[in-house]
């Protein structure tokens, strides 16, 4: 359990979005959420989205015949709002069931969170399932950041005081990096920073800067590439205890087998313009699927392509 500052009024501050399905994933969200909740000193908004009454109808009078899944969903809700309150007594919260599409439900609620948080799966789908659809969905689509809750019990109850966080060509001032930086300091934990490189398959002949050892070349650019992102960060937080590493090989698997030492993993997604498909890229669909704790996708949104630049 975190103990933190607790916001009185719940309209303050944009929220942590956590949303529920009565599933074991889903009260682990709603576990690590409040738990963010309290760290950022920010209200919780608990939400069940779930298209039942398409299905099943709305009662058109009281009665207390109501429809199967309505009750479900209220009871749901409610063993959410309790578990909440027992976690983290006097912390703001809200709560809605909304008669609506999950994952649009959770995408509109994250245009206004501070952060979207949901499970690795939902209820009813198979146990072997890496990542449900609706935790694929808000990762590859939500307008800001979005924590996919996965991982063991140490990672859970941030037993390792680390941060983990990818640094790649597109890193340098971006909002992935802002975020690990934040995270790490509102957990006063070490900031585990990694630039992968990779030796080229067929290396440019003549090229000055590949000759003699490639790898050196490489691994002095990674580091610089560090440097460049994280200098200006390390100013702002001065009290974040960093740890630059540069390591060869694929970023994907690198990061996903250094995931098993953290309690968070962070990773970018570029989005350019309208959102067509799911947008992420390797390294976030890998973590995704096979990290050992929870993994944040934050994204950096560019400015979409004119016909001259397609």
């Amino acid at each position: 359990m975190v103990t933190g500052p607790v916001v009185t009024d719940p309209v303050a501050a944009s929220p942590v979005v956590v949303g529920v399905d009565g599933s074991d994933a889903g009260l682990a969200a709603l576990d690590w959420a409040v738990d963010e909740a309290m760290r950022h000193g920010r209200p919780l908004r608990i939400v069940y989205a779930s298209l039942w009454e398409r299905y099943e109808g709305v009662a058109s009078a009281p009665s207390t015949d109501r429809p199967s899944e309505q009750v479900l969903a209220e009871d749901i809700v409610g063993t959410a709002v309790e578990r909440a309150r027992r976690r983290a007594p006097g912390l703001a919260l809200t709560a809605d069931v909304l008669a609506e599409d999950a994952s649009r439900a959770l995408l509109r609620e994250g245009q206004e969170a501070l952060l979207l948080v949901v499970g690795s799966r939902g209820r009813g789908e198979p146990a072997d399932l890496l990542l449900g659809s609706v935790g694929l969905m808000v990762a590859a689509r939500a307008p800001g950041p979005a924590v996919v809750v996965r991982g063991d019990r140490h990672a859970l109850e941030a037993r390792h005081q680390r941060v983990l966080l990818g640094v790649g060509d597109h890193d340098v001032d971006s909002p992935a990096v802002r975020f690990a930086f934040r995270e790490a300091a509102v957990r006063n934990a070490e900031l585990d920073v990694v630039s992968t490189w990779r030796r080229p398959a067929h290396a440019p002949a003549g090229h000055p800067l590949l000759a003699g050892e490639p790898g050196a070349y490489l691994e002095h650019r990674a580091s610089a590439l560090l440097d460049k992102a994280l200098d200006p960060l390390a100013r702002e937080y001065p009290r974040v205890r960093l740890r630059r590493s540069t390591v060869e090989g694929p970023a994907h698997r690198v990061l996903t087998e250094r995931s098993a030492a953290a309690d968070l993993l962070v990773v970018g997604a570029r989005r350019r313009g309208r959102l067509v498909g799911l947008e992420l890229g390797r390294v976030a669909h890998r973590a995704l699927h096979h990290a050992s704790c929870p993994v944040a996708v934050v994204p950096q949104h560019l400015p979409a392509l004119t016909e001259g630049d397609q």
